[in-house]
């Protein structure tokens, strides 16, 4: 059985784990589409103007973007309501 003192270690390796997974998806969420897969593909279920027909018939559509957009003013809160 582990002390208290080991699970407290335990603990603060997941939360430092954690930690560096959600700074390292901050980063990303400031220049990546939240809709593009780590295969450059769209996953949007709407229209976009970077989405191309697929490489292969019956995969996801191709994003073209150059990552180079700010997604975070869409996701600020409290947000402007759409008029």
């Amino acid at each position: 059985m582990p002390t208290k003192e080991e699970l407290q270690q335990r603990l603060d390796q997941i939360s430092e784990l954690f930690a560096s997974i959600v700074t390292h998806a901050d980063h990303q969420s400031s220049w990546r589409c939240p809709y593009k897969n780590r295969f450059d593909q769209c996953t949007a279920q709407f229209g976009c103007r970077n989405k191309r027909k697929p490489k292969v018939q019956g995969e996801l559509p191709v994003c073209v973007s150059d990552d180079k957009l700010d997604y975070r003013p869409a996701w600020e809160w409290p947000c402007d309501p759409i008029r």
